[in-house]
């Protein structure tokens, strides 16, 4: 229960583990199959603010953080082209949902080898594009440049929007709520494309009136 609470809020997250916890979150959510859930969004800019507080050195923050996505997602690729296909003959478990494995595919499919960029910015999106790209035998110079784009795009920017917002008064003392609006804007475009998919449209239907209304309401 405390490992959940540690990864549900990133300011004891990286008071807790620093720099190498820091690391080693980015590191599995980036290429990982089974670190679909990790919060590395809210964690980048939770990081960024504590490094305005002078709790993190900043240059060191954005160094290791690009390091761990980087890196996390050249395994993903590496992966992905030794068990990528046996993945999708695989069933559902704690750890692996292999629908966020065929979204993974159809943005691929769609973005092309920009997808590697434009995924770090969808939650579950980017812990699977890299495996895509590795099943799919992306030329790896090309993949290796988008990584590197992307990898420095995602860490370096939400690392530095939380440092030069972290010492406005508000931002400062509530910044739990701007982790939550990043939260859910990063997630919008999984949204909009559950709702443009009637089956999926049908569970989202289902999931809101047999497990939230029938709760408030107690019917």
């Amino acid at each position: 229960m405390d490992q959940l609470l540690i990864l549900l809020k990133p300011e004891l997250l990286i008071k807790t583990a620093g720099l190498l916890g820091i690391f080693l979150v980015l590191f599995a959510e980036s290429g990982l199959f089974f670190g679909f859930f990790l919060p590395g969004d809210s964690l980048l800019f939770t990081a960024g603010v504590l490094a305005s507080q002078g709790l993190l050195d900043y240059p060191t923050l954005c160094v290791v953080a690009f390091m761990g996505a980087v890196l996390g997602v050249a395994v993903g690729y590496w992966f992905g082209a030794k068990v990528g296909e046996a993945l999708f003959k695989k069933e559902d478990s704690l750890l692996f949902k292999k629908h966020h494995l065929v979204s993974a595919q159809k943005f691929y499919e769609k973005n092309g080898s920009k997808t590697i960029v434009f995924a770090r910015f969808i939650p579950f999106v980017r812990t699977f594009v890299p495996i895509i790209a590795g099943t799919v035998k992306m030329r790896y110079r090309t993949f290796l440049l988008f990584n590197i784009i992307g990898g420095f795009l995602w860490t370096v920017g939400l690392i530095s929007l939380g440092y030069f917002l972290g010492n406005i008064p508000f931002v400062k003392h509530n910044y739990e709520y701007v982790i939550f609006l990043i939260i859910i804007g990063s997630l919008a475009p999984l949204l909009i494309h559950a709702l443009n998919d009637p089956e999926r449209r049908e569970s989202i239907k289902h999931f809101i009136r047999y497990n939230i209304i029938r709760r408030i309401t107690g019917r």
